[in-house]
């Protein structure tokens, strides 16, 4: 899944990417994280049964959103997030499973605790720009 040209080594450096472990790392956490998803009540049904292109796009975008290679964009063009999950009921409560999943899943893969809050952060602040629907069903803006 770490298919990382070597030109990207220098232009990484001070990156949460290069904090973490760069695509090794990453590649450990979407891993643990989609090992989880099938056994969690609210992610399970917004997932597809075969995750293995959902896997790649998720490293492709954490690579990107956390400072390492523009992966997302190359292959799939703009990341347009909340765009592309408007198909799926997002709500508060999914968003706090996601936040728990991934989580577990740094523990998991062994990711630097002393990283894993500043990674954390990030993904507290898109989980909550994700959310599209309320907890009743009906759309957020």
């Amino acid at each position: 899944m770490a298919d990382i040209p070597a030109q990207w080594d220098a232009a990484l450096s001070g990156t949460l990417y290069e904090e973490m472990g760069g695509a090794d790392a990453l590649a450990r956490l979407v891993d643990e994280f989609y090992s989880r998803v099938h056994g969690h009540p609210l992610l399970a049904p917004i997932f597809p049964q075969d995750l293995t292109e959902t896997r790649r796009k998720q490293f492709a975008f954490l690579s990107q959103f956390f400072g390492g290679p523009p992966l997302f964009s190359e292959h799939y063009g703009p990341p347009r997030l909340r765009y592309r999950h408007l198909p799926f009921p997002i709500t508060p409560a999914r968003a706090r499973a996601w936040l728990s999943v991934m989580d577990a899943a740094m523990d998991a893969a062994g990711i630097d605790p002393a990283v894993k809050p500043k990674l954390m952060e990030r993904l507290t602040r898109t989980a909550a720009h994700m959310v599209n629907t309320d907890e009743d069903g009906a759309p957020v803006p």
